[in-house]
C-alpha cells in the first residue's frame, strides 16, 4: 500500500499595502522547501493593528496579481466578504470548512511573531495551522522570547533562515510620500 503525500497550502496573510518582492520572496522559498501545492495571498481590507491603509483595496489586489502573476503556485485572493471577516482565525476556519483542507502552513515574518499573542484566537491559529516563521531584520531575537513561541510545542513551530528581505511595505509607502 503506498503512503499518500498531504496536499499543503500556505497562507500569507495582510493588507499587502502595497505587495512587494519580499513578498514573493517568502513564497517562493516556502512553497519550495514546505512543498506547498498552492500558497494563498489573502489580502484583507485593514489590518487591525493599523489605522489605515495607503491605498484602495482594489489598488492592492490588483497590485499584488500583477507581482505574483508568473508563479502558478501563488494565487491572490480577498475573503473578507465572503467570511465576513478579516482575522486570520476566519481565514484558517474557512479553508478548512469550505475548502476541505485542514493541512495548513500560516505564514508569517519574525515581527508579526512578537504580538501574535494578541491576535484575536491566536491559540486556536496554532492548533489548527503550522506557524511558518520568516526571519526579518531587526526582530529575529524577539520573536524567538515571544509569549508564542514559549507556549508552543517546537513540531508546530518552523522557523526559516533566509537572507534579510530588504523590501518592506512600510518603507515603499514612506518612498512614495516623499
Amino acid at each position: 500500500m503506498s503512503s499518500i503525500q498531504k496536499k499543503y497550502i500556505g497562507i500569507l496573510g495582510g493588507s499587502f499595502d502595497p505587495a512587494h518582492k519580499g513578498h514573493l520572496g517568502i513564497s517562493k522559498i516556502s512553497i519550495k522547501k514546505l512543498k506547498l501545492k498552492k500558497i494563498y495571498w489573502v489580502i484583507t481590507k485593514k489590518n487591525p493593528f493599523k489605522k489605515k491603509t495607503f491605498y484602495s483595496l482594489n489598488e492592492r489586489i490588483k497590485y499584488a496579481k500583477k507581482i505574483a502573476k508568473s508563479q502558478k503556485k501563488i494565487e491572490t485572493i480577498y475573503l473578507d466578504n465572503i467570511v465576513k471577516s478579516s482575522r486570520i482565525i476566519d481565514i484558517i476556519k474557512f479553508f478548512i470548512k469550505k475548502r476541505k483542507n485542514k493541512n495548513i502552513y500560516f505564514i508569517i515574518g519574525s515581527d508579526n511573531l512578537i504580538l501574535f499573542h494578541k491576535w484575536k484566537s491566536w491559540k486556536k491559529i496554532v492548533k489548527l495551522a503550522k506557524l511558518v516563521v520568516f526571519s526579518r531584520k531587526g526582530y529575529d531575537r524577539k520573536g524567538k522570547e515571544s509569549v508564542v513561541v514559549k507556549y508552543l510545542d517546537k513540531n508546530k513551530i518552523i522557523f526559516v533562515k533566509n537572507k534579510p528581505i530588504k523590501a518592506s511595505s512600510t518603507a515603499l509607502r514612506k518612498k512614495l510620500n516623499n
